[in-house]
C-alpha cells in the first residue's frame, strides 16, 4: 500500500475515457493486491505442514512467514519511485513475474534457506500491487472519489485474503501445500499477461508520455526527507500500523491454530472463522472511506475505528466462555473497524504537499506492512517461551493460556493506536494546497 506522488486525474481526464474503462483498469490493479494478500496470509493454513516439513519452531515459522514482509515493507519507497518513473503497468507486470518465481522457489524448497528466498521474492513482487493500484485510482478517477476507490481496492485485497483462508485450507488438504503454491505461480503468470494487455498508465494516450520522472537522485532523497520530516506522516503511520498489526499477526498467521486449540475446530473451519476478519475488512474499507468522504472528516472516523478495533479484539480473545457465534461476529466487527486504516492514506495525501504526497503515502504503507515483519515472529517467539513441550505430528502445540498471554501484545498495540489517532490533524477532506498552510 504505497504510491509514488501520483498526479490525480482532473475531472475531465477521467471522464474522457469510456465510463467502464477506469473501473476495468483499477479492477486489474485491485486483482494484483488481491493476489498479494492471498500470498500474505497463505502460511496461516500451512502452520502444521511447514513446522513438520522444515522442523520449525514457532519463532522460525513466524520468521519464515515474515520474510514476505521484510521484502514488502523494505521496498515500498523504491517501488514508489519506480512507479513514478516507469508507470504502474510495467511495475505491476514485473511484480507478478517476481511473485511467480518466488512461488516456484517456495513450493519446491527442500531447505529453510530456499523457503526464505521464495517468501522474500513473493513479498518483493507483491509489494508492487497496492502502490500501483492507488496510482491508477488517482490517475483514472477524480479526487473526490479517491477514498471510496481506495476502499474498494482494499476490499479486493481482502477477497484474496479470504481465499487464502478456508478455500486454501481445503486446497492444501487436497493437493498439499506445495501443490497449492505451484498453482499460485501459474496464477501469477496469468495476472502478468492480463496486466500487460489491459492496463494503461493514464486515461488518455498522450498521458503515457508523462510516466517518466525527471527527478534526480538528490531530488528524490530530498522528497523523502521532507515526507519523513512531517510529524503527521509519523502519526498517521502509527495509527494505521496499530490498526493493521492484529490482522497481519492474528489473522495472517496465528489465529487459525489458536481457533483450532481453543474451540476444537478442524483447520478449514478455523480458517473460515478467522477469514471473517478479512470479510469485515472488505466491508469496512469502502464503507469507512465513503463515510469519511461523506462527513468531510478524517480524524473523527479514524478515532472511532481505533476504539472499536481495540475493544472488539480484546473482547474476542479474553472473554471466557464466549460462544463461537459471538466470536465470529466479533471477527467481522474487528475487521470492519480495522479497515479504518484507509482513512490514514486519504489523510496523508491531503496533508502532504503534492510533490511529496506519494512518498508520504509510501512511508505510511511501509509502516503498515512492517507490522507483519515485526509481530509474526515476535508472537512466535513469545509462544515458544510459554511452550510446555506438546507435539502433534511433528509440530509444536501451544495451549490456550499460552496464546492468550501472547495476544496481550496485540491489545497493547490497539490501545496505543487510539492514543496516536487523537494526535491526527483534521483535513476536512481537502488537499493542503486548497487550504491555509497553517491549518
Amino acid at each position: 500500500m504505497n504510491t509514488p506522488a501520483p498526479k490525480s486525474a482532473p475531472e475531465s481526464t477521467s471522464e474522457s475515457a469510456p465510463a467502464w474503462r477506469p473501473w476495468l483498469v483499477c479492477s486489474i490493479g485491485a486483482l494484483s493486491f488481491c493476489y498479494a494478500f492471498f500470498q500474505r496470509v497463505a502460511p496461516s493454513v500451512m502452520v502444521t505442514d511447514l513446522m513438520r516439513d522444515f522442523q520449525a519452531s514457532g519463532a522460525i515459522l513466524g520468521n519464515l512467514s515474515a520474510f514476505y514482509f521484510y521484502a514488502y515493507a523494505g521496498l515500498q519507497l523504491p517501488v514508489g519511485i519506480l512507479v513514478d518513473r516507469y508507470g504502474p503497468r510495467r511495475v505491476l507486470t514485473g511484480g507478478a513475474v517476481l511473485a511467480c518465481i518466488g512461488s516456484l522457489l517456495f513450493a519446491s524448497a527442500d531447505s529453510l534457506t530456499q523457503a526464505y528466498a521464495g517468501r522474500l521474492l513473493i513479498g518483493a513482487g507483491s509489494g508492487c500491487g497496492f502502490v500501483s493500484a492507488l496510482t491508477l485510482a488517482a490517475r483514472w478517477f477524480p479526487p473526490r472519489r479517491f477514498a471510496l476507490v481506495s476502499g474498494l481496492i482494499i476490499m479486493g485485497g481482502m477477497s484474496g485474503g479470504i481465499f487464502g483462508q478456508a478455500p486454501l485450507a481445503w486446497a492444501v488438504a487436497a493437493m498439499g501445500w506445495r501443490g497449492t503454491m505451484f498453482a499460485a505461480a501459474a496464477v501469477a503468470v496469468v495476472l502478468a499477461v492480463a496486466i500487460w494487455l489491459l492496463v494503461r498508465d493514464w486515461p488518455e494516450p498522450q498521458g503515457e508520455a508523462r510516466a517518466g520522472s525527471t527527478a534526480t537522485g538528490a531530488g528524490i532523497l530530498a522528497g523523502v526527507g521532507r515526507a519523513v520530516g512531517m510529524p503527521q506522516t509519523w502519526i498517521l503511520a502509527g495509527a494505521a500500523a496499530g490498526l493493521t498489526a492484529p490482522l497481519l499477526a492474528f489473522g495472517g498467521l496465528w489465529g487459525v491454530p489458536y481457533m483450532m486449540v481453543k474451540h476444537g475446530l478442524d483447520r478449514p473451519v478455523a480458517a473460515g472463522a478467522v477469514s471473517l476478519i478479512l470479510i469485515g475488512w472488505a466491508i469496512g474499507a469502502p464503507a469507512l472511506g465513503w463515510l469519511s468522504d461523506r462527513l468531510g472528516r478524517r480524524k473523527l472516523p479514524l478515532i472511532g475505528a481505533t476504539i472499536v478495533a481495540a475493544v472488539s479484539l480484546a473482547v474476542l480473545i479474553f472473554t471466557p466462555g464466549l460462544p463461537l457465534a459471538a466470536v465470529n461476529a466479533l471477527m467481522v466487527v474487528h475487521g470492519a473497524a480495522a479497515a479504518g486504516m484507509v482513512i490514514c492514506f486519504a489523510a496523508i495525501r491531503e496533508l502532504a504537499p503534492t510533490a511529496i504526497a506519494g512518498t508520504a503515502v509510501a512511508f505510511v504503507n511501509m509502516s503498515v506492512t512492517g507490522m507483519g515483519a515485526i509481530f509474526q515472529p515476535l508472537l512466535g517467539w513469545l509462544l515458544d517461551l510459554g511452550w510446555q513441550g506438546g507435539m502433534d505430528g511433528g509440530a509444536r502445540v501451544y495451549s490456550v493460556a499460552n496464546f492468550e498471554q501472547t495476544f496481550l501484545v496485540l491489545s497493547g498495540v490497539g490501545t496505543v493506536s487510539i492514543l496516536i489517532a487523537l494526535l491526527a490533524r483534521e483535513t476536512w477532506c481537502k488537499p493542503v494546497g486548497s487550504t491555509a498552510e497553517g491549518r
